[in-house]
């Protein structure tokens, strides 16, 4: 079942970090919501109107007099399922405190029963400044979600508490305030990235696979209550903390680290793009093109089956899916591919994806069927990788 579209209001306040609101509008419309984005006056300084009207593809509100008719000051918020303001300074976190309400932001906030997440962003004296930290604990105890700040790189030089947290993190941050705990108490391995198999020092056989996929789908599970190990190979984004990384880079060392994490594992998800074959023998020192000639042979081995490896040794009632990423165009042809390859795996599911020169690695979005064990047709999405990685938990769930 698809996750539903939820009506999302994205507040935005007058600090430096306004620009990043952007990714926050942006990390939700990918994932398939419709956001409102109610700015201030100050924080429109910082970012432009035609910008968040663009990437939210509605208007930007941010007059109190505007749209009396309709009773706009109001009916923003009555229509909110979730408001998230980025960035909370500390002066809209004072307001906030106060239940005061002298522009848009305000009243929406007041007249709205809809949760609330908000991600501070301000100087670091500010932000531990004795009102700052009173006004955050009084919003805390009416339930509202913080989200961050971190520690990092600040305005002009300055480095410390209250750099805004990252989009990508706010937005998944904000939506796990809302989604269902339909996978807690779960312990799931999940795999991601490509792995790299090195000819010489500086030199390795790889694939295109950024990770995406498979770190959406950790960050998507860790929100809905599994407690997720994530075995990274070669990742090309950070994981957040709710996620525990295990970095790797070899064929050989995910298979190590993926059957260390599978034997507490209640379900698997092999989303990694596995080499097939490595190097049968490694240079020890750079291989030069002046001492090797016009042509060079590498002798390749293959790898391990790491999928077919832990369906077999699996424990009862373990979970395992799969992926496949394939070429074919022709989705039929893309199924029966799929059939045969579950039928030598023994995985209880995979996920079949579509990749190409400019498909499926390194981009934004991808499209997947979902086959089980008897080779029936149990899943099909397209669309952002992290609402593709909700349709995939939704199997379990």
């Amino acid at each position: 079942m698809a996750s539903p579209v939820l009506t999302i209001v994205v507040g935005i306040t007058g600090g430096i970090a306004a620009y990043k609101a952007v990714g926050v509008v942006r990390a939700f419309v990918l994932a398939g919501h419709d956001v409102h984005v109610v700015a201030t006056d100050a924080a429109l300084k910082f970012v432009g109107r035609p910008t968040l009207e663009a990437i939210s593809r509605n208007p930007v509100h941010s007059e109190l007099y505007e749209g009396v008719a309709e009773v706009r000051h109001v009916a923003i918020g009555q229509a909110a399922d979730l408001i998230v303001v980025a960035p909370a300074t500390a002066n809209s976190i004072a307001k906030l405190a106060s239940g005061l309400a002298d522009d848009l932001l305000g009243n929406t906030i007041l007249a709205s029963t809809a949760p609330l997440v908000i991600a501070p962003a301000m100087h670091t004296e500010m932000w531990q400044n004795p009102a700052t930290v009173a006004n955050i604990g009084t919003l805390r105890d009416r339930g509202v979600h913080l989200v961050g700040p971190a520690a990092g790189q600040l305005t002009g030089t300055d480095t410390g508490p209250g750099r805004m947290a990252e989009p990508d993190d706010i937005a998944a941050a904000a939506l796990a305030v809302l989604r269902p705990q339909d996978l807690a108490g779960v312990r799931l391995l999940v795999t991601a990235g490509g792995t790299r198999e090195p000819l010489d020092p500086v030199r390795f056989i790889g694939n295109r696979s950024s990770g995406k996929q498979g770190i959406a789908i950790a960050v998507a599970a860790s929100a809905r209550g599994a407690s997720v190990t994530l075995v990274g190979a070669n990742l090309e984004l950070p994981v957040p903390a709710s996620v525990a990384l295990v970095p790797v880079s070899t064929t050989a060392e995910l298979e190590e680290a993926s059957r260390t994490a599978a034997r507490e594992a209640d379900v698997i998800i092999m989303a990694a793009a596995v080499a097939d074959y490595r190097p049968e023998s490694i240079a020890a020192v750079k291989i030069k093109k002046e001492s090797t000639g016009e042509r060079m042979s590498i002798e390749l081995v293959k790898n391990p089956d790491i999928l077919a490896g832990l369906a077999r040794d699996r424990r009862p009632e373990q979970v395992i899916i799969g992926f496949a990423a394939e070429t074919e165009p022709d989705r039929d042809k893309l199924v029966e591919l799929g059939r045969q390859k579950i039928a030598r795996k023994g995985s209880d599911y995979l996920v079949l994806n579509t990749v190409g020169w400019s498909e499926g690695f390194a981009t934004e979005g991808n499209s997947i069927v979902v086959v089980d064990a008897a080779g029936a047709i149990v899943s099909e999405a397209t669309g952002s990788k992290a609402s593709v990685a909700e349709r995939i938990l939704d199997l379990l769930a």
